[in-house]
């Protein structure tokens, strides 16, 4: 049988393809990376067609074309993340910033702040009096967010008001620092009626004498000359007659920011039992307030010492430096005041009970000085921090009389010897009484008190009559 070359297929009897499978592979086309261009090959036969066809029906044709939309969702995604935390790393205007120098242009200094929004400065706020640039590439400055710029989107900083910016425009720049809350310098020119007159940038400010610092001041004069770091507390437009504006500028908020972020880092570091040195702020009654860097505790009276004070002033002043350890932190009812610590001097001295036993044994006889009277008798000071009770019976036994009170024999800082009946170490007591001890007995040698009748009784008729001779 002759072999017969197949004949070729008509147009008709080709694979038709549809135009959605058309339109499908061409898009498939354009997203899958191109190749370069090879030699047309022959179309396949009718019989060639079949195994491709079932081939087709066992790979999954449409595959690449599932994986595209799923790439492009990701990539639109990693994007969308991108750009919300960049929004989010980036500084509040008015908040307070610091970079790198990257590089120093004639009107703008650019600044790497650690986000992805460039960062620039104008450069005359890096300039000193003689127009001199302060900083270098590489320098570490500090700043304030004063807004963005609408064009490039890059964060403006402030540093300073121009001094040589006209009155106008000066004060225009200071209710912007209003607006942003960013910080200003100003030259402290005189006193007026309750506070400060403060020149920033040819505009005359006003600081109350209260904004000055966080506490009290008495005498702002030592003031005057300074140039001071203030925040615009509050900017009036002029009205009426006044052409100024009414600026008010405080410095106290400033230093209370700071102090707040110094007291949180003192905080973490503080505990129960933590020995640190402080500074007497203020005296009062029942205690002082020492100054542990920004955080205050209260040193009571009854734990400046072991020896007994009346008044704080008479071992403390203040400013002076004190080592105090902790022993109580209590969470204050208003959670503005933070927590309430309490420090002791005493925890850490040596307690004069510990061997009173063995210094001031019984029937020894030591001498000492009154510190104290009462009606039930005088306290008599042995050393700081130890002290002993000569009952008002030993003191009248002494004198031959009934005293009502001590002060009847004693007075306070009379020395006199002692002599020491007994020591409790457990509630911190001392038993004293007068005399050299050659006066000394035990209870056994006491004569035997008279007997009471029986309650309900009259005793005898002899008793009766010994009580009326």
């Amino acid at each position: 049988m002759d072999d017969q070359t197949p004949e070729e297929p008509q147009e008709s009897e080709r694979t038709q393809v549809s135009p959605d499978a058309q339109e499908s592979s061409e898009i498939l086309a354009s997203a899958e990376p191109q190749e370069p261009v090879a030699d047309p090959a022959p179309e396949p036969t009718e019989q060639a067609a079949e195994p491709l066809a079932a081939q087709s029906a066992e790979e999954p044709a449409a595959a690449p074309a599932a994986e595209a939309p799923q790439e492009f969702g990701a990539i639109l995604a990693q994007f969308e993340q991108s750009t919300a935390t960049e929004k989010k790393n980036d500084p509040q205007v008015g908040g307070k910033v610091s970079g790198t120098v990257i590089s120093i242009g004639e009107d703008t200094t650019l600044v790497d702040i650690g986000t992805k929004s460039e960062a620039v400065i104008p450069t005359a706020d890096l300039r000193d009096k003689e127009g001199k640039v302060t900083v270098e590439v590489g320098a570490k400055l500090e700043a304030t967010v004063a807004g963005r710029d609408p064009e490039t989107n890059a964060l403006l900083l402030k540093r300073k008001i121009s001094k040589n910016a006209a009155q106008a425009e000066a004060a225009a720049e200071i209710r912007r620092a209003f607006e942003t809350q960013m910080t200003l310098e100003g030259r402290i020119t005189g006193l007026n009626k309750g506070g400060l007159e403060v020149d920033v940038a040819g505009v005359r400010c006003f600081c109350p004498i209260s904004q000055i610092e966080n506490r009290f001041v008495e005498d702002a004069s030592g003031y005057v000359g300074q140039t001071l770091t203030f925040r615009v507390l509050r900017f009036e437009e002029p009205t009426g007659s006044n052409r100024r504006p009414n600026i008010v500028l405080s410095r106290r908020s400033l230093l209370q920011e700071e102090a707040d972020v110094r007291a949180a880092e003192v905080r973490a570091t503080l505990s129960i039992g933590t020995v640190i040195i402080g500074h007497v702020t203020s005296l009062t009654t029942y205690g002082a307030f020492v100054d542990l860097g920004g955080v205050e505790g209260l040193l009571h009276v009854s734990e400046i010492g072991h020896s007994r004070l009346a008044r704080p002033e008479d071992a403390l002043a203040v400013g002076q430096e004190v080592e105090v350890q902790i022993i109580r932190i209590e969470r204050a009812a208003d959670d503005k005041r933070g927590e309430r610590i309490s420090l002791s001097r005493k925890a850490l001295e040596r307690d004069p009970w510990r061997d009173a036993p063995g210094r001031f044994p019984e029937r020894s006889i030591v001498h000492g000085k009154v510190v104290r009277l009462e009606t039930f008798g005088a306290f008599v000071e042995l050393e700081p921090g130890l002290d002993g009770l000569l009952h008002i019976s030993e003191i009248g036994n002494s004198s031959g009389r009934r005293l009502q009170h001590a002060r009847e024999a004693l007075s306070v800082g009379q020395e006199l010897s002692v002599r020491v009946l007994g020591v409790d170490t457990a509630r911190h007591r001392i038993s004293l009484g007068l005399g050299d001890g050659s006066e000394d007995h035990h209870d056994d040698d006491l004569p035997e008190p008279p007997r009471a009748a029986p309650a309900g009784t009259f005793g005898s008729l002899g008793d009766f009559f010994k009580g009326r001779r």
